[in-house]
C-alpha cells in the first residue's frame, strides 16, 4: 500500500531543504549574483545532476552501504569540505569592481570583470553537491525513513523524478530572480563585502561539513 502522506510530507521536507541556506543555495546566489542568470542556472543544472546521483544510488540500495562505511563517508566529507573551504577563500580575495563593471553591460561578465563559463559554473554545482555528504544523508533517510518499505519501485522513480524537476525549477527561479539587472547593480555597488561574507560562510559550512560525523 503506497503512503501518500509520507510522500506528501517527504516532498514538502525536500523543499525545505533546497530553499534552507545551504551550500547549494549559496553557491548559486553566488554565481547568479556575482555572473549573470545563465551562470547561475548552470550552476543549479550541475547540483540537480548530484542530486541525480544521490537519488540514483538511494533507488538502487547503494545509499545504506555510503551511510554505513566510514572510510566512504569521510572521502565525501574531505573533499566536499575542502572544496567549500576552497570557494570561501576565493571569494575572501575579490577586490570588488570597478566604476566600468559597474554598470554590467555583460551579462557573462561579473562584477569583478572575471568571466564564468557554462562548464565551470556546471562543475561548481556539481561538486558543491556531489561531494556533501549531509545530500547524501538526506536522501537516504528520504527514502528510507519517510517512504514506505513496501512503496513500489515505479512510485518511488517517478518521486525521484519529480525532486529532479522540482529542484531543476527552484535553482532556475533563484537565478533568474538573483540575476536581474537592478538586483545585480545593486550588488555590485558592494560586492568586495558582499563576497567576502559569502566567504565567511562557505568557510563556516565546509568545517561544519568537516566536523559530520556518521550516527
Amino acid at each position: 500500500m503506497i503512503d501518500y502522506w509520507a510522500l506528501g510530507l517527504a516532498y514538502l521536507v525536500s523543499w525545505g531543504a533546497m530553499m534552507s541556506p545551504g551550500p547549494d543555495f549559496l553557491i548559486v546566489m553566488r554565481n547568479a549574483l556575482g555572473y549573470s542568470t545563465r551562470a547561475g542556472i548552470f550552476t543549479g543544472l550541475g547540483i540537480t545532476m548530484g542530486l541525480t546521483f544521490h537519488m540514483g544510488y538511494c533507488l538502487a540500495g547503494l545509499g545504506l552501504v555510503i551511510a554505513q562505511s566510514v572510510f566512504l563517508f569521510n572521502i565525501l566529507k574531505w573533499i566536499g569540505a575542502g572544496y567549500l573551504i576552497y570557494v570561501g577563500i576565493d571569494s575572501l580575495r575579490s577586490k570588488g569592481p570597478d566604476k566600468d563593471t559597474l554598470r554590467i553591460e555583460s551579462m557573462t561578465e561579473g562584477t569583478d570583470g572575471k568571466t564564468k563559463t557554462d562548464k565551470q559554473a556546471f562543475i561548481n554545482g556539481l561538486v558543491t553537491n556531489f561531494f556533501n555528504p549531509k545530500a547524501a544523508l538526506f536522501f537516504i533517510a528520504l527514502f528510507s525513513q519517510m517512504i514506505a518499505p513496501g512503496t513500489p519501485f515505479s512510485v518511488q522513480f517517478g518521486f525521484a523524478v519529480l525532486l529532479v524537476v522540482t529542484a531543476l525549477f527552484w535553482w532556475c527561479l533563484l537565478s533568474v530572480i538573483m540575476g536581474q539587472r537592478p538586483v545585480r547593480h545593486a550588488y555590485a555597488r558592494s560586492a568586495k563585502w558582499i563576497d567576502r561574507i559569502f566567504g565567511g560562510f562557505f568557510i563556516a559550512l565546509g568545517a561544519k561539513l568537516a566536523l559530520v560525523k556518521i550516527t
